[in-house]
């Protein structure tokens, strides 16, 4: 008997520790209402753009992006108030090579790959953000390539 409740007190701290790390689900409703996100090439990488039609900032934080197998930051643009823009440097800028190893200082090394904790294709972005003091997820689809 003694033992059986052990058993049982071990599976039910299982199972709870289990949920709590799989709490990782995509949201199906948007944090807020989007328009069309694109991304462009740049000299240092790809820069993704997501244009936001109404958000409530009091309730959430656009936090980070996974995009191309990589992770970056979300930072709101400040020319254009309603855009959120991540850049992904894909060490193509130029870097300074030199005897003098002091001289190299300030190059960039390439941004590493980041897996996404979803599966997604290459026309779609894995958006992390914060609602209410929680972590949620929300797929964007549809991504296209401006020049």
């Amino acid at each position: 008997m003694k033992n059986a409740l052990h058993l049982m007190t071990g599976i039910f701290i299982l199972t709870l520790f289990a949920s709590c790390g799989s709490n990782k689900d995509l949201q199906e409703r948007a944090p807020a209402q989007f328009n069309e996100v694109y991304y462009t090439y740049t000299s240092n990488g790809i820069q993704l753009n997501i244009p936001v039609a109404a958000i409530q900032d009091q309730r959430i934080t656009m936090d980070a992006v996974y995009f191309h197998g990589m992770k970056s930051e979300l930072n709101k643009s400040e020319e254009k108030p309603n855009l959120y823009v991540a850049n992904f440097r894909m060490g193509s800028e130029d870097m300074i090579m030199h005897e003098d190893p002091k001289e190299e200082y300030g190059n960039r090394p390439p941004q590493l790959p980041e897996e996404s904790p979803f599966s997604i294709d290459e026309d779609e972005a894995i958006l992390v953000f914060t609602q209410y003091d929680k972590l949620k997820y929300y797929k964007l689809t549809g991504i296209v390539e401006k020049e």
